[in-house]
């Protein structure tokens, strides 16, 4: 054991040895443009204003909570859907911004709500560029618009309470009670009611916020930013092909699952299959930027999902895809299941673009479907 312990030693002090004898370890680090796109393949070479009071549209990358994050916090968001100026786009979707949280407010007694004040200073493009900006976005209600919500909440505690009092002195002591003392025992019954009712409404603590990733938040630009207008083709995402298999998507539709929830991307798709492959419905999947694989829906259209294609087919219908959010970036893949990898990978930003204006028009109200970022607390914690 002394033998092993003594070699060790030895062996550590040449490797001191040997460290201390060399300078330092030396490299270096070499600017390679061959991966950076030239400005006028991205650009038309027109500007747009990014004007002050601008609203852009927003998604957060991790979860906000009011009652944990704390005041400096620093958190990232993307932008959901491309920034549209009269000339053309001037930011794409994808990109990211970076915020810090400057005010959080817990939820407090008298229904009073906590909150978040959020600042942006700085967006990163797709293709690099950094942008320095201004943006703030609170889910604090307007003073006057907070009273009002809390005093109108209140009142309906006291008068529920009213209600419910007067409901049990009619039942407990019977119509004929209530005829010979005049209604006093249902005043009496309501008085008590409302005293409890507004017990509770002191009681009662407000919630507070949780903004998750998928929660769309909107934020107010504050000052004017130029901005260059990007080509058309420049925003187009990489795809992958294979020889003879033609998939094409005709339309992207978002839709709510059986429990409500917005998160199902349905589409609308055409396949020649001229390859030498045989594929099915299962073959088909979502992948997003992340690289996480979303496979067919069983409350969509299943007869893709359950067809095979054999070489010289066709098929044209639907096919549903449960997703955590819709407003992510995806891709529909063709799996190799021999291979394990894809033969093909068509973009739906790529196909969106050429959506009919109704249904984009029909997708975006659907995706602001309810907001209001305030989380249910526990109704037995009254501390």
């Amino acid at each position: 054991m002394r033998k092993r312990i003594a070699t060790l030693l030895i062996y550590s002090i040449l490797a001191a040895n040997i460290v201390s004898a060399a300078d330092v370890f030396q490299g270096h680090a070499e600017y390679d443009d061959r991966f950076q796109r030239p400005s006028e393949d991205l650009f038309t070479g027109q500007t747009e204003t990014l004007e002050k009071k601008d609203v852009i549209h927003m998604t957060v990358s991790q979860v906000l909570d009011g009652s944990f994050s704390l005041q400096g916090d620093e958190f990232f968001a993307e932008i959901t859907s491309d920034v549209v100026g009269d000339k053309g786009v001037i930011l794409p979707k994808g990109t990211v911004a970076h915020g810090t949280i400057t005010e959080t407010g817990e939820a407090k007694r008298l229904g009073r709500n906590g909150y978040l004040n959020l600042s942006f200073d700085l967006l990163t493009t797709p293709d690099g560029r950094e942008i320095p900006i201004e943006g703030k976005m609170s889910t604090k209600l307007h003073p006057l618009k907070e009273a009002g919500k809390i005093v109108a909440t209140d009142v309906g505690w006291t008068l529920g309470g009213g209600v419910i009092g007067g409901m049990f002195a009619l039942q407990a002591l019977g119509p004929a009670a209530a005829i010979a003392s005049h209604g006093y025992t249902l005043a009496g019954g309501a008085a008590l009611g409302g005293t409890v009712g507004l017990g509770m409404s002191l009681v009662r603590k407000g919630k507070n916020v949780l903004i998750s990733p998928g929660d769309e938040i909107k934020v107010r630009i504050l000052s004017n930013v130029e901005l260059p207008v990007y080509k058309e083709e420049a925003l187009k995402q990489e795809e992958l092909n294979y020889p003879g298999l033609d998939i094409r998507i005709s339309n992207i539709l978002y839709e709510k699952d059986p429990f409500g929830e917005v998160n199902t991307i349905t589409l609308s798709i055409m396949i020649s299959n001229m390859s030498n492959k045989t594929i099915s419905g299962m073959d088909l999947a979502l992948v997003n930027d992340y690289n996480a694989v979303f496979n067919p829906s069983i409350f969509g259209d299943t007869k893709l999902l359950f067809s095979q294609l054999k070489p010289g087919d066709r098929f044209a219908g639907k096919i549903s895809f449960s997703v955590h959010s819709v407003k992510g970036t995806y891709w529909l893949t063709v799996n190799d299941r021999r291979k394990n990898k894809p033969l093909a990978k068509i973009s739906l930003d790529n196909a969106y673009k050429h959506v009919a204006k109704d249904v984009k028009k029909r997708n975006e109200k659907i995706k602001k479907t309810k907001k209001n970022f305030y989380k249910e607390d526990d109704p037995f914690d009254i501390e």
